[in-house]
Order: structure tokens, then sequence, then C-alpha cells
């Protein structure tokens, strides 16, 4: 039907012309005087990061003995983890120390795309790293029949396409939005409902969608405590006490990781959706934190923890 065509087009272009040409980033409010200071730890963080996760990286793809399914997913991990600080941290340092606010429209909509889409990567990553561990310690007999591989690769694709399963819509919940010049974020980077609050319609669809990934996070955090929690209680039946050195020494490097990931994560998505009386000034750097601190650390965790990586390390630079 024409005339129906015709009507489609017309609100398509009312939404598009509603969409500001860009956003203006203020970076962290109330601590304006301050951030150009603050800067400086994060770019320490980051590059420490960058240098990290890439020796994590080429350590895995060159010693054929670290071509196992632990040591692949903690590839993966490396990967996604500095994806998610490259995604946040040079806009952010452009912001403190060059006063590059500005972002375009489309620019800002694929940041918040790629940070929660490398966001749910890391949690289903660390989910299959928490499984991993329990098929190690609770079934080693049938560890390599499970772990295969097959399986290994099947997972990777999985954790991509419910990644994107549970990201992409939110990029047509914002393009669906007008926005009615209303332009100013008070953020570093932008975010799914830092984004959204600034439209002059209702977001009901967004809050929901937003608490329903929020769920998925708990629900690969509770399910993460469970493994953990049955490897500590099998290494618990036996009474030798190198078998509770073990166990410890197992899980916790992966628990440290998981609390470092998803203690920060949490309380910045939960603060966008019910912590509207925590001070900005709080709750910027604490999110910022959560892209730049997992990805600093996992690789100092994993190389002081792992005796494989640690032996690896002291080979490269001796």
């Amino acid at each position: 039907n024409p005339n129906i065509n015709t009507l489609s087009r017309m609100a398509f272009l009312n939404v598009t012309e509603s969409h500001p040409s860009s956003f203006l980033l203020l970076g962290i409010p109330g601590l304006e005087a301050a951030q150009s200071w603050l800067g400086f730890p994060f770019c320490v963080l980051y590059l420490t990061a960058l240098v990290g996760n890439v020796i994590i990286l080429f350590l895995i793809w060159a010693d054929h003995r670290l071509h196992q399914p632990m040591f692949y997913f903690l590839a993966m991990l490396s990967g996604i983890d500095q994806s998610l600080s490259t995604a946040s941290i040079p806009k952010m340092l452009g912001i403190f120390w060059f006063s590059l606010r500005e972002l375009r429209f489309g620019c800002c909509v694929a940041q918040v795309f790629f940070i929660h889409f490398f966001t749910v990567m890391e949690s289903f990553v660390l989910l299959a790293m928490s499984f991993d561990r329990y098929v190690a310690v609770c079934n080693p007999l049938r560890y390599t029949m499970i772990l295969t591989n097959r399986t290994v690769g099947v997972i990777g694709v999985l954790v991509v396409l419910r990644s994107l399963f549970k990201i992409a819509p939110t990029v047509f919940l914002l393009l669906r939005l007008p926005y009615c010049g209303h332009r100013i974020i008070p953020h570093t980077y932008c975010e799914h409902m830092g984004v959204a609050r600034l439209a002059c319609a209702s977001i009901n669809i967004n809050v929901c969608y937003g608490l329903g990934n929020i769920s998925v996070l708990l629900l690969d955090v509770l399910l993460s405590v469970i493994s953990y929690a049955k490897i500590l209680y099998t290494f618990c039946l036996l009474l030798s006490q190198d078998a509770h050195l073990k166990a410890l020494n197992t899980c916790s490097s992966h628990i440290c990781v998981i609390i470092a990931f998803f203690g920060p994560a949490l309380f910045s998505f939960l603060t966008h959706h019910f912590g509207h009386g925590i001070p900005q000034y709080i709750h910027i750097p604490l999110a910022n934190l959560c892209v730049v601190i997992p990805p600093a650390l996992n690789p100092v965790i994993y190389g002081i923890r792992t005796k494989q990586i640690q032996e690896q390390v002291q080979n490269l630079f001796i």
C-alpha cells in the first residue's frame, strides 16, 4: 500500500531527525579540576592491560604445551579484556587531556554496543572457565572427553552468539528514541541507560531490557559460584593438607578475577537503574574502573597463579 509506505518513511524520518548529530561527554562532573591528573593512573592501567594481554596471547599462541582448554579460555578472556578497555579508555583520556568531549551519534551508539557486548562476552567466558575447572577437578577422568577442541570451539561460538543476541536489540532500542536536542551525557563513555535517559519519550522498554541483561550477569555469577563451591567441597572431602592447598590454588585466582569483574560491573549497572542518589563523582570513576581494572589485573593474576604461564614469562624475559 503506497499510503502505508509513505507513512512508514515519514515516521522513520521524524525519528532520524530527532537524533542529535553528536553527544557531548562531560567526563566526571564534580571532578573537572582533577580530570587531567586522573588520566595518568587510568593510562597506566590501560597500558598495563595492553602489554599483559598481548603477552598472554603471544605465549598461548607460541607454546604448543599451552594449547589446552584452560588456556584457550584464558586467550579468549585476554582478547575480550583488551577489546573492552579499548572501547572506552582512549576516549576517556581524550576527554581528560584534550577536551575531546564531542562524539558522533552513530559512534556513541556503536560504543554502547561494544562495551555491553564485550561485558556479556567476558561474563560467559568466566562461566566457561569455572566449568572447565569443575570438570578438571570433579571429573578428571573424563576431562579430555568432555572438553575437546571441538567443544571449546562451540563454546567460543556460543560466547559470541549469546552476546550478540543479548546486546544487538539495545542498538535498536536507542535508535527508536527521540532525543529532542538533548545531547549532554555526564559520563566518560556512552552507556545504554545513560543515553536512553536523554530521550524525550518513555524508556520503560529500555529499563526492562537493561534489567534483563543484569539478570544474565547475576545468573553467570551464581553458576560460577556453584562451580567453585563444588570444587572446594570435592577437595574438602580429601583429608590431606596438600589437597586443601591445591583447592585454594585452583580456585583463588579465578575467584579474584570474578570479583574484580562482576563487582564493579554490577555496581555500575545497578547504579544506573536504582542508585540515583549516588554522586556522579563516585559512580563514574567506579564505572571506569570496571572496564580497566579486570583487563589490567587478569594477566597479572594468571601470570602469578598459573605455573605454566609463569614459566613461559620467565623464559621470555630471561
